[in-house]
């Protein structure tokens, strides 16, 4: 399973031998590469000459490198296709502010020179764990509507289960990662709850509800590891409208479920961006829809710094440059 996966201890096997992974994150410009990644993308372009080159877009579990193959038809460049993994040696540089490999030699590796957890990133915490504390917030709601909803969801559909225990939240920006939509959608839950306990106009049971299937739609927008790229649904539409038709689509499944709860629930996940251009088709227009968008904008803002903060060139105290997402320049607190 993907959480067994993630406890594997941090080795790769190559030619038989216990060997230290080198790690994407560990890369910094003039090292010299020789050893295996999974090639996550590969595309052919042409340089200004005219003359043929690939792209090569190489992943572990700590990032992603771009790569570059210059001479296509050298001896030491062996056929391979996006998802192999494969063993490479090159070179790596500085261009415009990124790192990139210049790759020499590559082909498709052996089934014993890797293992598949070092390619695939994994949410530091227990997934079985997460989901039982996410039962709970189930457990705790009150109105039966809304429990019957959440149960359709979280106890009866095994597929939808499986897929929200294991897919990320998002293709590179917060929570890339195995067990990321469930540890995102944990983490606004636990939010929404400490608001609904600190205001007491908030409806819990609606707050709780739809902090926990605000991002339902994920497990159709986005394709599981080691793949993580939008589906051609996801494309077309969304995550946001396909998980509001999905809780509709259960909603209906319910008997005499109250039209309006249902149209406050729909509201909520069809408004959790916060505002139209940030992909919400509605601005928030009730209490519990603005008490979401502020937690999942919080825990996606959080989580981004959290992993700028984690690299090795954050702990040098420097600033690391304006981040598009934060709208600003960031640095590490050093004490």
């Amino acid at each position: 399973s993907s959480d067994s996966q993630c406890k594997i201890s941090i080795v790769n096997i190559y030619l038989g031998k216990v060997k230290k992974m080198r790690y994407i994150e560990m890369f910094k410009d003039g090292d010299r590469i020789s050893d295996v990644y999974l090639c996550k993308s590969k595309t052919t372009a042409l340089t200004k000459a005219g003359r043929e080159y690939e792209n090569v877009l190489l992943q572990d579990k700590t990032g992603v490198i771009d790569s570059k193959i210059w001479d296509p038809m050298s001896g030491g460049i062996g056929d391979f296709s996006a998802m192999d993994y494969v063993a490479v040696t090159g070179q790596i540089s500085s261009y415009n502010g990124s790192l990139q490999l210049k790759i020499d030699r590559i082909r498709v590796a052996n089934e014993n020179e890797y293992v598949p957890s070092d390619y695939v990133p994994c949410s530091r915490y227990d997934i079985n764990d997460m989901y039982e504390e996410l039962m709970g917030y189930v457990k705790s709601v009150k109105n039966k509507y809304i429990s019957q909803l959440l149960t359709k969801f979280f106890v009866e559909d095994t597929a939808f289960i499986k897929k929200f225990k294991n897919i990320s939240a998002a293709k590179t920006v917060h929570h890339g990662f195995v067990g990321g939509l469930l540890e995102h959608s944990l983490s606004v839950t636990r939010m929404c709850g400490h608001m609904a306990d600190n205001y007491d106009f908030l409806n819990r049971d609606l707050l709780i509800a739809c902090a926990m299937l605000h991002d339902a739609g994920k497990v159709k927008e986005l394709s599981e590891f080691p793949k993580n790229d939008y589906t051609d649904e996801g494309n077309y539409i969304g995550h946001i409208v396909i998980g509001y038709e999905m809780v509709m689509e259960k909603i209906k499944e319910i008997e005499d479920f109250p039209t309006e709860l249902a149209s406050q629930i729909g509201h909520c996940i069809l408004s959790h961006h916060g505002e139209l251009e940030y992909g919400s088709p509605k601005k928030p227009s009730i209490a519990e829809a603005l008490a979401l968008s502020m937690a999942d904008n919080m825990d996606a803002k959080m989580e981004t710094l959290k992993e700028l903060l984690s690299t090795p060139q954050a702990q040098t105290g420097e600033w690391l440059g304006f981040q598009k997402m934060l709208d600003t320049n960031v640095r590490k607190t050093l004490v």
